[in-house]
């Protein structure tokens, strides 16, 4: 047993523990959406395109998370105008804007003469580095995705499966689809920082799709998904403690690590029910029987 405690028994890692679980029931009620949607593409770029704004920031000495909220939101408004445009598809849109934020952030973050430092914390995070502080950010974060997904999930839904549908029923779906992307940029704005851009989507995409297989329920999958996500960061901090590997990047890994399994053994589940024999379907006493033809 002191092999489960003893890396939890320092005050850093409880706080790595703590906020992965924030990040992880943050990232559950978008990562859901994201999963249902095909929209992992999206938020690759959108974690990438937060480099600018947070390369500023950096650079005059501001906040972060401000400079990352900025570039967000440039990011949404970009997506959303480009989704408009009926030449040019979704995809490409979001390509370019990928591409077009990544390349200026690294234009700027390259004027600093700590650039391999600044790029690599933006890109990988510390999450053995939480403060109190940043635990209570994410705890605040944690509250308006919630809201979010609460008054929005009829809108959500329906977007999800037939957009024209959640039209006729005038729940105005290119609202609903701008706040969705709010509440991704919002999930990845309060995650960056702590398992870094790249590491992000691990948390994000992975334990709802893990979860997709065994539950029965969009709120099933947002449950289940920051289950998993709590489990893969209670794991991932105990072999990096032991096998001394980075911390976030051994979460995001073994969080990839429980969608194969689940897969593997949601493929396994259903192959057995496939070879299980069917029960013959009961004939009704008072049904009338069936006579060979006579003619």
């Amino acid at each position: 047993m002191e092999w489960l405690t003893t890396p939890f028994e320092a005050a850093f890692v409880q706080r790595a523990l703590w906020a992965g679980i924030l990040v992880s029931a943050i990232c559950a009620l978008a990562g859901t959406w994201v999963v249902l949607r095909s929209m992992a593409f999206l938020g690759d770029a959108m974690s990438h395109g937060l480099l600018p704004g947070v390369a500023v920031a950096s650079l005059l000495g501001g906040n972060l998370l401000v400079g990352a909220m900025v570039s967000a939101a440039v990011m949404t408004a970009g997506v959303t105008a480009l989704g408009r445009t009926p030449r040019l598809s979704q995809d490409t849109g979001i390509g370019l804007l990928f591409v077009g934020m990544l390349s200026l952030g690294v234009i700027i973050v390259s004027r600093s003469q700590s650039f391999a430092v600044d790029l690599t914390g933006f890109l990988f995070g510390d999450v053995l580095a939480v403060r109190k502080t940043d635990l209570m950010l994410l705890g605040a974060a944690l509250l308006p995705a919630l809201a979010a997904s609460v008054l929005g999930h009829r809108a959500f839904l329906a977007l999800a499966f037939d957009e024209r549908k959640a039209r006729t029923l005038g729940l105005r779906p290119r609202l609903a689809h701008a706040v969705l992307l709010g509440l991704l940029a919002l999930a990845i704005v309060a995650s960056f920082h702590i398992v870094g851009t790249l590491l992000v989507l691990g948390l994000l995409i992975a334990p709802p799709a893990a979860a997709l297989p065994w539950a029965r329920s969009v709120s099933g999958v947002m449950v289940l998904s920051a289950i998993l996500g709590s489990a893969a960061t209670f794991g991932g901090l105990l072999l990096s403690w032991h096998l001394r590997t980075a911390a976030g990047a051994t979460v995001s890994a073994l969080a990839v690590g429980l969608f194969f399994l689940s897969h593997l053994t949601s493929g396994i589940r259903n192959r057995r029910r496939a070879r299980l024999p069917r029960p013959a379907a009961a004939i009704p006493a008072d049904s009338p029987k069936i006579r060979p033809n006579e003619n």
